[in-house]
């Protein structure tokens, strides 16, 4: 480690998480390395800057609320603001209605946001005169032939679920606008699908060859004779474990007959799937490091653990209180959600660090 530098480890750490279609802001693509160097020699020089202006959200008022709900200290003025953009309390609107029937809307658990997703695409199809398409995945290809939703055009917001360049704004969580899909045509369709979940006019395509998207914030301007800022999203393969053990509510026996027959707990799953989903809602997960026009958010935690992002997540998402709305009243103790001690210890040992940082190039912060 003696002549690797942060530059170095910045630009391994982006090409791990390229090369394992990991999240960009995970370390290192969520692999183990090891570090080997000699600590007798000189020690590494530890820099930390520290940015102490927030730059996203316009409205100062709604800035100065956040800074304290980020440290769990939201006041009752704070709720009672909040409140105002509760719909039935503070707002009497329509998620019908222009600006917000095109709002997401963020929700914290993935079973919640599919099911959201589900009835707004079949809503909108059936708004739009269509029958509801679901892109299923699949391994068999045969014929190539274009899927005809004309009507569906430049209309339906979607979420990139895969890395597919980085560098060029093709990364995980990346939004777009569904424009057109190619598939091939099979002689046997892959089974397993949850079709009971759908209307009985849906279609179901089994075999998606790509997808055109219109994402407005890559850095392709123009790719070959498509329109500007359309791309290409190919059928990505991707392998995981399914641990077995999870399937099951008697976890004893099952884990029993495994041990006894000396089977493995786990399978390995191949699966060739379009990396695409609605973006109707999507989870505040996913939606962290997006700065979004408008949204629609509910600050009643399901149950579970409940942690400072919790609130401060999907609320600063957006630049302005005018920005969002709440589905639903909501306790105060949303905004009391205090950083954990690990947070805490980490937030303590990088301002120590950035103390000498500032010391050492004091120059920079004269």
């Amino acid at each position: 480690m003696s002549m690797v530098g942060l530059s170095l480890l910045a630009r391994l750490n982006k090409l791990v998480a390229i090369a394992k279609h990991c999240d960009p802001m995970s370390t290192m693509g969520v692999i183990n390395i090891i570090f080997f160097g000699d600590y007798i020699q000189y020690s590494p020089i530890n820099c930390v800057v520290m940015l102490e202006e927030q730059m996203k959200t316009k409205d100062l008022a709604y800035r100065s609320l956040l800074n304290r709900v980020r440290h769990g200290e939201g006041t009752h003025e704070d709720w009672q603001l909040l409140r105002t953009r509760v719909i039935g309390i503070g707002l009497h609107i329509s998620l019908n209605d222009p600006p917000w029937n095109e709002a997401p809307i963020l929700v914290y658990r993935n079973e919640l946001r599919a099911e959201l997703n589900n009835r707004a695409v079949i809503n909108k199809a059936y708004e739009m005169g269509r029958v509801p398409t679901i892109v299923v995945a699949t391994d068999t290809i045969k014929a190539m032939k274009h899927v005809d939703l004309p009507d569906l055009k430049r209309r339906m917001p979607v979420l990139l679920q895969e890395n597919i360049a980085c560098e060029l704004g093709l990364s995980n969580g990346a939004q777009g606008i569904f424009r057109e899909l190619l598939y091939d045509r099979v002689l046997e369709p892959t089974a397993g699908t949850n079709e009971e979940a759908f209307t009985p006019d849906t279609v179901f395509i089994r075999n998606a060859q790509y997808a055109l998207v219109e994402i407005a914030k890559s850095k392709i301007s123009k790719l070959g004779s498509l329109e500007p800022l359309v791309v290409s999203i190919p059928i990505i393969e991707k392998t995981f474990d399914v641990d077995l053990e999870k399937l099951y509510s008697d976890k004893g026996a099952v884990m029993k007959l495994f041990k006894d027959r000396k089977l493995k707990a786990s399978i390995s799953v191949k699966r060739k799937a379009l990396p695409l989903i609605p973006a109707y809602s999507i989870t505040t997960h996913k939606s962290q490091g997006q700065t979004l026009p408008k949204i629609v958010i509910d600050l009643n935690k399901p149950p579970g653990a409940v942690e400072v992002a919790s609130a401060y997540a999907p609320l600063s998402r957006v630049q302005r209180l005018s920005d969002f709305v709440i589905l639903q009243d909501f306790s105060i103790d949303a905004l009391r959600v205090k950083p954990s001690e690990g947070q805490i210890a980490e937030l303590n040992r990088l301002a120590i660090i950035f103390e000498r940082t500032k010391q050492h190039y004091s120059h920079y912060f004269a």
